[in-house]
C-alpha cells in the first residue's frame, strides 16, 4: 500500500471522534505519525488503536485545547520526540452540546456562556495552537496548517455564536496565511459538507422534530452526507500537494477538493457538491421540485455567493 506521507509528523486536535477521527485515520493510513488530542484517554486509546491498524503511527496526548499551558506542553512533546511538525488540524471542538441544548433559541434567550460553549476550543483553541504549531513549522520553511469551519461562516446557521466562530476560522485561516507565506508554510480552512457524525446520528435517532426545517433536511439528506473519513482524505490531498502555497489563505469546500483531487468518499460515494445548483435548489422549499430537473455539473458561481455575503 502507497505511503505518501510516511515520515510526516502530524498532530489532529479533538481527534476522540467524528471529524478528527476521520481525519486521524486516513493520515495514518498514508503512513504519517498522528499525534491526536483529546481530553479523555480511553477514547483517544481506542482511536490511536484503529489509526495504527491501518499503517503510520498514532501517539494519543490528552490536551484541553482551551487550557494554553496544555497546548504548549503538546507541541513541546512533538518537537522533543519527532524534531519537527509538517501537518496541524485545528479541529478541537467543544460545543455540539451547547448547539442542540439552546436550538432555535434567538441570543438574547440563550444563555450568555453559550459563546465560551462554541468559540473557546473552537475558536481561541485554533488559535493557541496555530501559534505553537508554526513555532516549530516557520523555521523549518515548511508546513500545512488547516482548520474545519463550515458555511456558517458564509450565513446565518444554528445561532449567532456559531456563525461569527465560524465566519472568524475562515478569517484566522486568511490572515495567518498573510504572515506565513514567505516562510513556507500554507494555512486554509476546510469546509466539510453534512457529516455522519457520532453525535449528529444519535441526535436524528432520539429526537423527531418534524416542524424544524433545518432538522428535516439534515435527516433525508444524512444518509448521503459525508463520512468522517472524507475530511481525511481532504488532508491528505493538501498535505502531498506540492502546489498547496497556492491554495494558503483559501476557504476550501470537501466538494471543491473532491473535484480537485478526483476523491471519492471511503464507502465509494460520491461527495455531494453542496454548490451545484440542484442541491441548493433542494435547499428551497418552494423550487426544490426544480433540482431533479438539472444536471450535477451546473454550479452556483463564487462571485454569486460573494455578493450575496457581502457587507457593503
Amino acid at each position: 500500500m502507497a505511503a505518501p506521507m510516511k515520515g510526516q509528523v502530524c498532530v489532529v486536535t479533538g481527534a476522540s471522534r467524528g471529524i478528527g477521527r476521520g481525519i486521524a485515520l486516513q493520515l495514518c493510513q498514508a503512513g504519517a505519525t498522528v499525534y491526536i488530542t483529546g481530553r479523555h484517554l480511553d477514547t483517544l486509546q481506542v482511536t490511536a488503536q484503529e489509526a495504527q491498524s491501518r499503517g503510520g503511527r498514532c501517539v494519543p496526548v490528552v490536551c484541553d485545547s482551551s487550557q494554553e499551558s496544555q497546548v504548549q506542553s503538546l507541541f513541546e512533546q512533538v518537537n522533543e520526540e519527532q524534531g519537527r511538525l509538517d501537518v496541524l488540524v485545528n479541529n478541537a471542538y467543544a460545543g455540539v452540546q451547547a448547539i442542540l441544548t439552546n436550538a432555535k433559541k434567538p441570543f438574547w434567550e440563550s444563555p450568555a456562556s453559550l459563546w465560551d460553549d462554541i468559540n473557546n476550543v473552537g475558536l481561541r483553541g485554533h488559535y493557541l495552537c496555530s501559534v505553537y504549531g508554526a513555532r516549530l513549522m516557520v523555521p523549518a520553511g515548511r508546513g500545512l496548517i488547516v482548520v474545519i469551519s463550515s458555511a456558517g461562516g458564509l450565513q446565518y446557521l444554528f445561532n449567532v455564536s456559531y456563525g461569527v466562530g465560524k465566519a472568524a476560522c475562515d478569517r484566522l485561516a486568511a490572515d495567518c496565511a498573510q504572515e506565513l507565506r514567505r516562510h513556507g508554510v500554507s494555512y486554509v480552512s476546510l469546509w466539510p459538507g453534512l457529516v455522519q457524525t457520532e453525535l449528529l446520528k444519535d441526535h436524528l435517532m432520539k429526537d423527531d422534530n418534524t416542524e424544524d426545517s433545518l432538522f428535516n433536511l439534515v435527516r433525508n439528506r444524512f444518509s448521503s452526507a459525508e463520512t468522517t473519513e472524507m475530511s481525511g482524505k481532504c488532508v491528505v490531498a493538501l498535505a502531498t500537494d506540492p502546489n498547496i502555497l497556492s491554495l494558503s489563505g483559501k476557504v476550501l469546500p470537501s466538494c471543491d477538493l473532491a473535484r480537485r483531487y478526483g476523491l471519492r468518499d471511503v464507502d465509494g460515494h460520491p461527495v455531494d457538491d453542496y454548490f451545484s445548483l440542484s442541491s441548493v435548489l433542494t435547499r428551497v422549499s418552494s423550487l426544490g421540485w426544480l433540482a431533479s430537473f438539472l444536471p450535477s455539473f451546473l454550479r452556483v458561481p463564487k462571485w454569486i455567493l460573494t455578493l450575496y455575503t457581502s457587507k457593503f
